[in-house]
């Protein structure tokens, strides 16, 4: 993983070579570099600590409900720029999805999305549009991936949120994304191994 990091600025440089070069001839486009990642929402709460008087074991209402949904999202930790999609499942089908949508969204600029290796991001099938590029993480470490910080932050809001339908569900989820600030996000993202890794790219 030091080593990852370490090398960031140099992948990163190889992959904006290997982008530019599938684009049509003309001016090189400018460059932003996305983390991406899925989290699963469902009527199942989400579970945390609560704080009790001394001697009081804390209670949490609960209800075993097994529907969900996916939000699939890329956000930029240097800027706080974001795009996120709910689709309804975690497949290659719905991420070909994702990436004609992300790639839609950024059409004037090459987009470099820093990705684990999850089946649904290396199938076969996949085909990428013309102004994104994938970059996979080392195996296993989630950790390194500044969105995951986001997940996490999204998901401490909704804590014991009990919500009767999936479509109720969806509101909650969709208003608290809505109201992140790209300051917010930036400010959660921005890990300091990769904003510097960006800066060496673009200086």
């Amino acid at each position: 993983m030091a080593t990852f990091q370490e090398n960031l600025s140099n992948l990163l440089q190889e992959q904006l070579t290997a982008g530019q070069s599938t684009l049509q001839p003309g001016p090189e486009r400018p460059v932003r570099i996305f983390c991406q990642d899925e989290s699963r929402f469902g009527l199942l709460p989400i579970q945390r600590r609560r704080i009790t008087l001394t001697g009081v074991k804390p209670l949490g209402t609960v209800q075993y409900r097994f529907e969900t949904f996916y939000v699939y999202g890329a956000v930029e930790p240097t800027t706080g720029e974001n795009f996120f999609l709910e689709l309804p499942y975690l497949n290659s089908i719905n991420f070909q999805i994702f990436l004609k949508e992300f790639s839609h969204c950024y059409p004037e600029t090459l987009n470099i999305v820093l990705m684990d290796n999850g089946s649904c991001h290396t199938a076969k099938s996949l085909v990428l549009p013309h102004n994104v590029v994938c970059l996979f993480l080392p195996p296993y470490s989630p950790e390194l991936n500044p969105i995951e910080r986001l997940w996490r932050d999204m998901k401490d809001q909704l804590a014991w949120l009990l919500a009767g339908t999936l479509a109720e569900l969806e509101h909650h989820v969709e208003r608290l994304i809505t109201h992140y600030t790209k300051a917010a996000i930036r400010s959660l993202t921005s890990y300091p191994y990769f904003v510097d890794a960006v800066n060496a790219l673009c200086s």
